[in-house]
């Protein structure tokens, strides 16, 4: 699917759902209310059928903010840094 033309957008689970589950407040958040949070976008991802589009969209351009795919920003660096080491071996 082609991020430009919007083509796995368009069947996004999140499509036309409240974001703010996704991303985090504008004031701070104490760790307890950001996994229940990200828990809720979570289950969100969980049942989305673009999920790998998703998340694949968020690592190409290090979206440094929100659950995307399933992922929030300190696991996707995660995954950012394993398949660096996966590619270099």
């Amino acid at each position: 699917m082609d991020v430009q033309t919007g083509s796995w957008w368009d069947l996004a689970a999140c499509r036309g759902q409240d974001a703010t589950p996704f991303f985090a407040p504008s004031y701070f958040e104490r760790r307890a209310d950001k996994l229940a949070r990200e828990a809720v976008a979570k289950s969100v991802c969980l049942r989305c059928p673009v999920r790998d589009a998703c998340l694949e969209h968020a690592l190409g351009t290090r979206d440094p903010h929100g659950v995307w795919g399933g992922m929030n920003e300190a696991e996707r660096r995660a995954e950012l840094r394993r398949r660096r080491v996966t590619a270099a071996s």
